[in-house]
């Protein structure tokens, strides 16, 4: 299976926030910006697999800025790295002014998906190549996050998770 680079899974989907998405501040619901972060990141994680791709876990997800009424929204979702079968997707999320044409980032998550055949039994995916800084710098970290997520869950040794004893060591 032939590796791909991150930039290959890229995903930008752009939106306005209408009236009936708001809550009584007319500001955008958390749980629709959600949606529309998992579609970014399921249709990256597509791109990266050539397969189905089902959400595993909502890993990180920060509401940094309110985004109101009538504000475009532009998801930029792209897969940080790939494991086995699964994959993690970082999402940064912009909120631009109609008027002035200002953008600011408003939000960011971590998703993690894994590829499914027809039958959603899960099924291997191409590794990931990093190359700009940025992309390698979320490719150390998802390592490190998986690792405290195995811990966690108990599935994981702390003592086996090598990656994050470096952070303390």
């Amino acid at each position: 299976m032939k590796s791909k680079k991150a930039k290959e899974s890229l995903t930008i989907l752009t939106d306005t926030v209408l009236p009936g998405e708001t809550n009584p501040l007319n500001n955008l619901f958390g749980g629709e910006l959600l949606a529309r972060m998992d579609r970014a990141t399921s249709i990256a994680a597509s791109r990266h697999s050539n397969c189905i791709c089902v959400t595993v876990s909502v890993n990180h997800v920060v509401f940094t800025k309110a985004v109101p009424v009538g504000s475009i929204l532009q998801m930029e979702a792209k897969v940080s790295r790939a494991f086995s079968s699964s994959m993690e997707v970082f999402v940064d999320v912009w909120k631009e002014d109609r008027l002035t044409g200002n953008r600011e980032k408003v939000n960011e998550g971590i998703y993690t998906f894994v590829a499914v055949n027809d039958l959603g039994r899960p099924i291997k995916v191409p590794q990931l190549i990093p190359e700009s800084k940025l992309e390698k710098e979320r490719y150390i970290s998802a390592l490190q996050r998986k690792q405290l997520s195995l811990v966690l869950s108990g599935k994981l040794a702390p003592k086996e998770a090598t990656e994050l004893r470096a952070l303390f060591e």
